[in-house]
């Protein structure tokens, strides 16, 4: 199980590791002017890419953005001009500035710092001789690899001058390509050289294959050796992302509609920082709630030790073969020594002895603690995985609505779809903040339980961003069907518009208030558990003060009954 320490060190939030703060908000692909209800990413709603109505919005987006997705050619665009860049400035060969370019992680600046401080070192460092030496003018050669003699035009050379013959190029090319990505610093056969060995070589012995592995490697070192680019981590994408790094914000939308952080690669999840998601998700595959299970659910056969699962029945236990020992649940003690002196098949006055003398208490307290513990831990798992699969519905409910049901609600209500951007606006509003209140979950079960003016605080404005967005949910996805079941136009339509434009506005303003406070560490609670000024006017904004929330934070908050001791036991 997890220590203490590492169960609510989460809530150490790094200062550099900003979310949603407000001087990112205007250098992320994901925001919409200066607020967070615009916060969504493109590549998410692939859909809706060819929509006329927002093409400016789009537009404007990708200017401001701190990211850039490449595709396969864009990446071999941009690799080919560094090429070209660095072979004409140092007046090298394309191999050649290739090399320099690999062994520099694919940096321009880094190839030419280098250079022109030393080139004697560098060409030395990486192989590349400043004159070609020729293979010697004979009619024969002995190659140096298999000793055969070969004429003249079967004899190949790199720089360095050490004839080997063609076939034994072609073995020594393959073999270090089908080796993986190292045929990329390729050196001379000869093991006294350390000649290198450029791509002109490559493309000259190496078959189709080959070629097409080799370049390969080539394509995918210019992402992975250079620290401003990866992959993105999606199954089956071949994008990558070019990010600015200390721009900002680190979530990124690729292209493939995959949500992730550059920083971590894991899925987007602000406003919760990078070490708390890495926490969470180890948790949830990690064995330890397994065990709390078996030390919650179970004991220990007296003889075997095997752990028993008691679900139904009476006391009388019979542990699996071939141990097939027989005890009382309770006390543990063999049942030969049971009957209905010690109270038949459903009591046992010698474990209610035992536990009134303190025998038991120690176990007791380790499998009232393990319980409370897994009980915590489900409490908050299970919201966070509702909202993850709420949040696929509404995406799927938002592809359905931009492509079936807004045009036959133009139809019906006989306005162009440009009036209907408002329904467009709600669903996006919709996804983005299941996408946020999934990850409070993930944060708050790492909020240390001592702190109960920010756990009071964090609990009111989950409550009330959640409590918000249902209602939001309702509207969009309930009464907008009775319009679209209607035979023609309604008058009721205009109220329906204002209402869910007003309940797009307030659960972006819960939702910011929201972010905020986590942005923060929910340091606008102040060390008597009142809001600070800031605090409690950003929660007037959302409707409320910094109370309890008026009940509405029954799912923002884990039980009290279940929140016992887990300092101590998670």
């Amino acid at each position: 199980m997890d220590s203490e320490d590492d169960m609510h060190d989460a809530n150490d939030v790094e200062s550099d590791e900003d979310f949603y703060s407000e001087e990112m908000a205007m250098e992320t692909d994901d925001d919409d002017g200066d607020d967070y209800g615009g916060d969504f990413g493109e590549g998410d709603y692939a859909f809706l890419e060819n929509d006329s109505d927002l093409s400016d919005e789009n537009l404007l987006r990708r200017q401001l953005q701190n990211y850039v997705i490449l595709s396969e050619a864009d990446i071999s665009q941009r690799q080919e001009n560094d090429i070209l860049r660095v072979s004409t400035v140092l007046s090298i060969s394309r191999g050649s500035a290739s090399i320099l370019l690999r062994h520099h992680n694919w940096s321009v600046t880094a190839v030419d710092d280098a250079w022109f401080a030393d080139e004697e070192k560098v060409r030395k460092a990486f192989g590349l001789l400043e004159k070609t030496t020729p293979i010697p003018n004979v009619r024969e050669l002995t190659c140096g690899i298999c000793f055969e003699t070969c004429p003249h035009d079967r004899m190949d050379a790199a720089a360095c001058g050490h004839p080997f013959c063609d076939a034994c190029w072609k073995g020594y090319i393959s073999t270090s390509i089908n080796d993986g990505p190292g045929c990329l610093m390729l050196r001379c056969p000869d093991p006294s050289c350390g000649a290198a060995v450029g791509q002109e070589m490559i493309n000259k012995h190496a078959d189709s294959e080959d070629r097409q592995k080799y370049c390969r490697y080539l394509l995918r070192s210019y992402v992975e050796d250079n620290r401003k680019t990866k992959w993105c981590p999606a199954p089956g994408c071949d994008y990558a992302v070019e990010f600015d790094i200390g721009s900002g914000s680190y979530d990124v939308t690729c292209n493939c509609s995959y949500g992730l952080c550059w920083n971590c690669t894991e899925e987007a999840h602000r406003p919760v920082n990078c070490t708390t998601v890495a926490k969470w998700i180890l948790k949830n595959s990690a064995e330890s709630e397994n065990m709390n299970w078996i030390l919650a659910n179970s004991k220990p056969c007296p003889k075997c030790k095997r752990p028993i699962e008691k679900n139904h029945g009476c006391m009388h236990m019979t542990c699996t073969p071939p141990c097939k020992f027989e005890f009382c649940w309770l006390c543990l003690g063999a049942w030969s020594n049971h009957g209905e002196r010690t109270g038949g098949f459903y009591a046992c006055n010698r474990y209610e002895t035992a536990k009134q003398e303190g025998a038991y208490d120690e176990a007791e307290r380790r499998r009232e603690m393990a319980k409370n513990s897994l009980e915590r831990y489900t409490h908050y798992y299970e919201r966070w995985a509702t909202n993850q699969q709420s949040r696929q519905k509404a995406l799927a409910d938002l592809h359905q609505m931009q492509t079936v049901q807004l045009d036959k609600l133009s139809e019906k209500q006989r306005q162009p779809e440009s009036q209907l951007k408002f329904i467009r606006e709600a669903w996006l509003q919709i996804v983005e903040c299941r996408r946020v209140l999934k990850w409070t979950y993930a944060y708050g079960y790492y909020l240390l339980e001592h702190e109960h003016a920010k756990r009071q605080f964090f609990e009111y404005l989950q409550g009330e961003a959640e409590s918000g967005l249902e209602r939001l949910h309702q509207c969009a996805e309930k009464e907008l069907q009775v319009y679209l079941n209607e035979e023609g136009p309604s008058k009721e339509f205009n109220e329906f518009r204002t209402k869910l434009a007003g309940l797009t506005s307030v659960t972006k303003n819960y939702f910011e208030n929201l972010v905020k406070a986590l942005e923060n560490g929910l340091e606008d609670v102040d060390s008597k558990g009142d809001c600070s000024n800031a605090a409690g006017a950003g929660s007037r904004s959302s409707g409320g003060g910094c109370g309890k929330g008026r009940g509405r934070r029954g799912k923002g908050a884990a039980s009290r009954s279940s929140a016992q001791n887990q300092s101590q036991n998670d």
